[in-house]
């Protein structure tokens, strides 16, 4: 399996340029090739070798910007004919060239953005837009969020998001994600689940600073419809994560008569690139059913015997009266990118509907 940033080669330039040559009156596809394919761009990573195409795209398409987004409009007409790349991450250089070329040219951008997003997702690229144009470019977003064209409605979510992975930050939306809630008030229903999924990262990211505003949205739509209920819970995870009480109490979440016990490490020390095994009982004491969610938490040891925590849910369902479930569960310890492991104690512990059981201890043995 090859690299992410190869992506962008020799093959998919050809088709591009080929693709442009037809779309753009007088485009030189032999000069094009010439100065996007050099041997410097396989030197890249996957970023600059997109900001390079970008660079080089503008310098082949006309100077004058609105012209230029007629002729790159021209050129999404021509891809979508010969079926090519439509939704594919190496055209992210068609919302990058909006992005370092338009940002002085508000409405022609605005509406290329419309338009591109259809074809790849503009949600990196309408960043920018937010910082300098602010409430101005909010407003268009909320228009945005009835459009007929989910990509666009999910642009509209998704581009607002306070904590959107990789983007810039637009400070405005961590200090006051209310901004956001007509956005998502109108995509509360949506009929495209890649809308509604993006709604529940949106709440999800105002958690983090702002609890008290997503529970007030998730009191205010619950019940509204299952998607909706659905958007709401993922939107909480992280709130349910960190046991807020709050969430719990708004989900009927109860440990008080929830029995814990045979909690056991079965292996006590782990090898690096194995698994970590333990096991349990919960019971439901009551006299009624319970819906019990089960959690376990790894504090991983750090630099200088700190540790920090990480929770993983096992799973929620209903418990009848009396009943008692035996779980056990395994944790890789495989080396991952996102993960370094330091050798010495570490612990687990389970948790039962928000509340964290006492934990237990294993050691991790690096090979």
């Amino acid at each position: 399996m090859g690299l992410l940033k190869d992506i962008y080669n020799t093959s998919f330039y050809k088709e591009l340029a080929s693709c442009l040559h037809t779309a753009v009156p007088g485009f030189n596809k032999a000069r094009f090739l010439r100065d996007v394919d050099v041997p410097a761009l396989y030197d890249m990573e996957l970023k600059a070798r997109m900001r390079h195409t970008t660079q080089v795209l503008h310098a082949h398409l006309s100077q004058d910007y609105p012209t230029a987004l007629q002729q790159i409009s021209a050129l999404l007409v021509e891809l979508r004919r010969r079926k090519f790349g439509e939704y594919a991450l190496v055209f992210m250089f068609l919302p990058d060239y909006i992005e370092c070329y338009g940002l002085q040219h508000y409405g022609p951008s605005v509406k290329a953005l419309e338009e591109v997003t259809q074809f790849i997702s503009c949600e990196f690229a309408v960043r920018p837009f937010l910082l300098q144009y602010g409430d101005k470019m909010l407003k268009q977003m909320e228009r945005w969020s009835k459009h007929k064209s989910p990509h666009v409605r999910r642009l509209s979510s998704e581009g607002a998001r306070p904590r959107l992975p990789w983007a810039i930050a637009v400070p405005m939306l961590k200090k006051d994600p209310a901004l956001v809630l007509p956005i998502l008030e109108n995509l509360k229903q949506d009929p495209d689940p890649s809308v509604r999924k993006s709604v529940a990262n949106n709440l999800n990211d105002i958690s983090k600073e702002h609890p008290a505003l997503v529970l007030d949205v998730a009191v205010r739509w619950k019940g509204l419809g299952p998607e909706t209920d659905a958007i709401i819970k993922h939107g909480c995870r992280t709130m349910l994560k960190r046991g807020d009480a709050a969430i719990f109490s708004h989900y009927a979440l109860d440990s008080s008569f929830l029995g814990f016990s045979a909690f056991k490490i079965h292996t006590k020390t782990v090898q690096s690139g194995d698994y970590l095994e333990f096991s349990f009982t919960v019971k439901n004491n009551d006299a009624v059913l319970q819906k019990v969610r089960l959690e376990y938490a790894i504090y991983y040891r750090m630099q200088r015997d700190q540790f920090t925590r990480k929770v993983f849910k096992i799973s929620e369902r209903d418990m009848l009266p009396g009943e008692s479930q035996n779980i056990r569960r395994r944790q890789s310890f495989k080396p991952i990118t996102t993960r370094r492991y330091y050798e010495g104690s570490h612990q687990v512990a389970v948790i039962l509907n928000g509340t964290e059981q006492t934990p237990g201890n294993f050691v991790l043995r690096l090979t």
